[in-house]
């Protein structure tokens, strides 16, 4: 929905402020009722979780986040 700077250098609170509202699910298609999510680094978990609810809220029912590295 809208352009956020970069999470690299926030920290957890800051990251969780910068992505909330961001993620919106258009209205071209029909979303499935399970969606996979893939990220390639999870550092907060700040951006799956903002898109996860944006994705609830669409109307998916089950939300399941792949990510190919975590960061402690």
């Amino acid at each position: 929905v809208r352009a956020t700077p970069p999470q690299s250098r926030l920290d957890a609170a800051q990251r969780r402020r910068n992505v909330r509202g961001a993620f919106a699910v258009g209205a071209a298609g029909r979303l499935p009722r399970h969606v996979a999510l893939v990220d390639d680094v999870m550092t907060t978990g700040a951006t799956v979780h903002a898109a996860t609810r944006a994705l609830l809220r669409a109307g998916a029912t089950r939300v399941d986040v792949w990510v190919c590295a975590r960061v402690p």
